[in-house]
């Protein structure tokens, strides 16, 4: 599993110039997994979003290990006043965003009023490992990935920010992670 990481990582650093592109947008990215040690896909998609000018990557795991409640709410509002769209990157946990994701809304959002972030974009972008048998209209849960996350457009429409429809990969397949870092490059450039 690491040799295929580590290919994928020199691959994309070594093919990286290809992708050099501009946000439009001036663009903050959360990442985050739960499991950071295990990460292909997210790890992935932050490297290529590291690569489009005009995006900050801030990693909530790398910034603030595992404690939910070490995440400073004020700092991060600061931060986040900075950029016209707010990205959310991470892997589908339990058909919902993971803990650390959660403790950041609840830190950064929870406790303020919901015109800070009126006017800004959200686009959520996620991976699962389930396809067709999971999600869709016959898959077990009945309903499309991107719709999973009908928690985070409430968020935004109660915000004032207009939800982008959201950049999903499901049966996540390493073969494919090239394509996944040109689709989240081309959404970013936007």
């Amino acid at each position: 599993m690491a040799k295929i990481l580590l290919f994928f990582m020199l691959m994309f650093s070594l093919t990286s110039h290809l992708f050099a592109e501009q946000a439009q947008v001036k663009t903050l990215l959360i990442a985050s997994h739960p499991y950071p040690e295990k990460s292909t896909f997210i790890k992935g998609l932050e490297e290529a979003a590291r690569s489009v000018k005009g995006v900050e990557v801030r990693n909530l795991e790398s910034l603030y290990g595992y404690d939910t409640r070490a995440i400073n709410g004020a700092k991060e509002r600061e931060i986040t006043r900075q950029y016209d769209r707010i990205v959310f990157l991470f892997p589908t946990h339990w058909f919902n965003i993971t803990p650390m994701m959660k403790a950041y809304l609840n830190e950064t959002w929870g406790s303020v009023g919901p015109d800070l972030w009126k006017g800004k974009e959200m686009l959520i972008v996620s991976t699962a490992a389930g396809g067709s048998s999971t999600y869709g209209k016959n898959g077990r849960i009945g309903v499309e990935l991107k719709d999973v996350f009908l928690p985070m457009k409430a968020s935004a429409l109660h915000c004032g920010m207009t939800y982008l429809e959201p950049l999903v990969f499901e049966a996540v397949s390493h073969s494919k992670l090239e394509s996944y870092q040109k689709a989240l490059i081309e959404r970013l450039s936007k």
